[in-house]
């Protein structure tokens, strides 16, 4: 148990300094935690992945905020459930006011494009079998994956394209990679 801990917080400063592959072994870690615990929430399979995806990107924007007093995992669950309480207000206020946000973010980070093992499995797939297993991903992970490796769009120009802040964008792309090296692997 002590040796886990201590491997979920060299991970967590290794996260901390900016290094994908712990941003990635976080999100694996954790993300049926969040997950399970926004379908328990919202009963909308879309609600709790669109959620997640904000818990994640958020935790690591802010990430340098964590206070390892605490569990990780609380942490996570405490921006989640925040983050679906702003869901609920923000509805209730569109509902009664019927106007909609036109904010806009300056988009500008240099971000790590160092090949993962999920793209490594993902380049070795011929064009026609990709697309085929492309096809078997949820419609928003389809897109994300269109724009970054087709279209070749930038993060920042997806999140343009998409509407969407760009650690949203990273996250959604980085969990649409995983899902889509799983259905790789599965059908070998």
């Amino acid at each position: 148990m002590d040796k886990t801990k201590d491997t979920l917080k060299i991970t967590i400063e290794k996260a901390k300094l900016g290094n994908q592959i712990a941003f990635s072994t976080l999100l694996d870690t954790y993300w049926n935690n969040v997950y399970g615990f926004q379908l328990i929430r919202t009963r909308n399979e879309n609600d709790a992945e669109d959620i997640t995806i904000q818990t994640f990107s958020k935790a690591f924007d802010k990430i340098d905020t964590y206070d390892d007093a605490y569990d990780f995992n609380t942490w996570l669950i405490a921006i989640s459930k925040n983050l679906h309480v702003d869901l609920i207000r923000k509805r209730k206020r569109n509902i009664f006011e019927n106007t909609g946000d036109g904010s806009n973010e300056a988009i500008k980070r240099v971000l790590d494009d160092a090949p993962s093992a999920e793209d490594q499995l993902i380049r070795e797939q011929d064009l026609a079998t990709l697309l085929h297993y492309i096809k078997q991903l949820k419609p928003h992970y389809q897109q994300v994956i269109n724009l970054r490796y087709f279209n070749e769009l930038s993060y920042a120009d997806i999140a343009v394209e998409l509407k969407e802040p760009l650690n949203n964008v990273k996250v959604k792309l980085l969990r649409a990679k995983k899902l889509l090296a799983e259905v790789i692997k599965n059908k070998k």
